[in-house]
């Protein structure tokens, strides 16, 4: 003890500082916007980002044919059928034009019963089947609606094993329209001077299909 009699004051150890707090919710925030970028990469690697791919940008050139009227005298018969260049699904070129090959054209909408029926016949035919002479056969994806049954079409095609090469119609169905369309399945025959000779719309049976490619590779 001190001269003074006065023991010193005992100095107690400061109390250990808390663990900071603030990080924790930095780190699920991180996180958090992690999973929302893994979450988007999976859309879109899943397909959702290839919507406007069931829609095209074809270009058309010439008269538009007049609208099909069954069971009725044909005002288009011996009329030059418009051109157009498009491309297919997978954004590869394909084109209708007066090059001097007979033709036939189908349009097909993917909610469309008829043409869900129609498709695996005419395919299976194609399969057994070689397409006579030198008639070219090409396919018209139009009347696409998300909203309606079968959707998307690409798939419908594809999944079919749809083998004809297919024009992607644009959201106004322009070549549909400069072709008449006015029900599906729907097609236009060709001769080989690009000038129509048929159409029909409606399921067609293979027999009455195959005929006709007989007549148009003797056009």
């Amino acid at each position: 003890m001190s001269s003074s009699g006065r023991r010193k004051p005992t100095r107690r150890p400061a109390p250990a500082a808390a663990p900071s707090r603030r990080r924790l919710p930095i780190l699920w925030i991180a996180v958090g916007a992690v999973l929302v970028l893994l979450a988007v990469a999976v859309v879109i690697s899943a397909g959702g980002g290839d919507e406007t791919n069931e829609f095209g940008s074809p270009t058309v050139s010439g008269d538009p044919l007049p609208d099909f009227v069954p069971d009725a005298a044909d005002p288009a018969l011996g009329t030059p059928i418009p051109e157009v260049s498009g491309a297919d699904f997978s954004g590869d070129p394909v084109s209708i034009t007066r090059d001097g090959r007979p033709k036939a054209i189908v349009f097909l909408a993917h909610w469309c019963s008829h043409c869900q029926a129609e498709v695996p016949a005419i395919q299976a035919w194609l399969d057994d089947n070689e397409v006579p002479g030198d008639v070219e056969i090409v396919s018209v994806a139009t009347g696409t609606d998300p909203a309606r049954p079968n959707y998307p079409p690409s798939s419908w095609l594809d999944d079919e094993g749809w083998t004809p090469p297919v024009i992607v119609d644009d959201e106004g169905f322009a070549v549909g329209n400069a072709y008449g369309l006015s029900a599906f399945p729907y097609w236009v025959y060709v001769d080989s001077d690009g000038n129509v000779v048929g159409r029909t719309s409606g399921e067609t049976s293979v027999e009455a299909f195959a005929s006709i490619l007989e007549q148009l590779a003797a056009s």
